[in-house]
């Protein structure tokens, strides 16, 4: 079981994935509707994982990612994206992200990818 992050600038989207992990036995510690919350909530909820969506207002979530890894080199950040994203899931994954999940979320890939990093 993790303790998961949800970062995601959609309310839908974070209640769709919170579900997604809670019946798949993880535990969902906190959300954030963008890069800069993702930020500061994990520094104060240090969770096992952070779910990133890559497009958001304001602190998109490639910033975030390499804001959160400089100041926690072992976070463990799994990127979510839109189909046609290819080239920013790349960047994401160079920085150090884990792994990617594509929308609209299958629930048997999100909690695979979560249970592989854990």
């Amino acid at each position: 079981m993790a303790r998961v992050l949800i970062t995601d600038d959609a309310a839908f989207m974070r209640m769709m994935l919170k579900d997604i992990l809670v019946k798949g036995g993880h535990e969902v510690v906190g959300e954030a509707s963008d890069g800069g919350q993702a930020v500061i909530k994990y520094g104060e909820l240090l969770p096992d994982i952070v779910t990133m969506d890559i497009t958001m207002p304001n602190v998109d979530g490639i910033c975030a990612l390499k804001e959160i890894r400089e100041k926690y080199p072992n976070a463990k950040i799994v990127m979510c994206s839109a189909m046609g994203q290819q080239a920013l899931v790349m960047d994401a994954i160079s920085h150090g992200a884990k792994d990617f999940i594509v929308k609209p979320f299958q629930p048997e890939r999100v909690l695979l990818a979560i249970g592989s990093i854990a």
